[in-house]
């Protein structure tokens, strides 16, 4: 059984900006510092109960009024390389996936924006069984902070160094909620990841991508391309129904040329895509934008046909476009032996489960 969001009656506090907050709470007449207070336990994902420097009659009102810990870790797994992923659960009971990647540099988290998603590409999992709804804003920073913490950091000590908008879900399909989280995010006042730190993955929705480049952000874009023509693309991403290849490529030439800012494109490697006319093709579309082409070897799933390619053939593509002058490089695999990699997170514990 899967269940719907209920209409919750208090209002969910992760949600919030410090301003919001602070307005929200004027009529308690609170002095700013006690707003600060508040606001720094809630960075570092406190319960009301844990805020020990509030009087006990403000935390009582505070949870009178307000829903906290919009997400929990039910469970997580563990992989050979290091890798973890989460099984989280909402308030509504819904289940999410997410995945913890530390590299040298420090640990990355990939977050999911929506239960399920409706995009249903066919190499990707995710969204098998269709978009169940959008996560809110606080829902998606709870993500953030709650493996923060489960990790050991807080506010000041941060764990979490970059983070991936990749899990389940299309972030520009539930663009006001992504938009408010990466600002929360990145707010000085909460966690404050730079939004250098910060990559949003789309597959595609143009018009969106164009709104996105007038918000005037500091994030990475990256573009899920798969394919070189419409009709290939259009066998594998929905999307490309409602996108042409040109509007897609127009709408991320608009972004370069506003922002100048390198574009990443994901390109999973696929019998059908890594011909030597994609290669010419890729460096036909990509003319004139700053771009690394993030090269992802197919990760088997057992709700998709997904079929990987060999390491020779790998290579060879990979030779194919250093050969066109393209940057490129080929992602490596992590979490695949808890289906934690690229294309694998889904809700199939879900169903197990209810």
């Amino acid at each position: 059984m899967i269940i719907l969001a209920p209409s919750l009656i208090m209002e969910q506090i992760y949600n919030l900006t410090k301003e919001e907050l602070s307005e929200s709470l004027k009529d308690l007449n609170l002095p700013k510092y006690r707003t600060n207070q508040i606001y720094d336990w809630l960075s570092s994902y406190a319960s009301f109960s844990e805020m020990n420097n509030l009087p006990k009659e403000l935390r009582e009102e505070l949870e009178s009024r307000f829903s906290c810990t919009p997400i929990k870790i039910r469970n997580e797994f563990k992989s050979k390389d290091g890798t973890i992923k989460f099984l989280y659960e909402l308030e509504d009971k819904n289940l999410i996936e997410g995945v913890l990647m530390q590299y040298k540099y420090g640990n990355t988290l990939c977050v999911s924006t929506q239960v399920g998603c409706r995009m249903g590409c066919s190499f990707c999992a995710s969204g098998i069984d269709g978009l169940v709804r959008n996560l809110s804003a606080g829902e998606i920073l709870g993500q953030v902070l709650c493996v923060n913490r489960h990790i050991g950091g807080n506010k000041e000590n941060r764990k979490i160094t970059n983070i991936v908008l990749m899990g389940s879900g299309e972030p520009l399909d539930n663009y006001d909620n992504v938009l408010k989280f990466i600002k929360l995010v990145s707010s000085a006042d909460g966690i404050n990841i730079s939004q250098r730190n910060i990559s949003l993955s789309t597959s595609g929705l143009a018009d969106k991508i164009r709104k996105l480049t007038d918000e005037n952000l500091g994030i990475t874009l990256t573009i899920s391309l798969h394919a070189t023509t419409d009709e290939s693309r259009k066998g594998s991403m929905k999307v490309a129904n409602a996108y042409s290849l040109e509007e897609l490529m127009d709408s991320i030439r608009y972004y370069y040329n506003k922002t100048h800012r390198r574009v990443v494109f994901e390109y999973i490697m696929l019998k059908e895509n890594t011909t030597p006319s994609d290669a010419l093709r890729l460096r036909a579309l990509t003319r004139g934008i700053a771009c690394h082409i993030n090269l992802i070897p197919a990760n088997p799933s057992p709700e998709t046909k997904t079929k990987p390619i060999t390491k020779e053939k790998e290579t060879k593509f990979w030779q194919a476009l250093k050969n066109e002058g393209l940057s490129a490089t080929t992602r490596r695999t992590l979490g695949s032996d808890i289906e934690g990699a690229c294309g694998q997170l889904k809700r199939r514990i879900i169903k197990e489960e209810f």
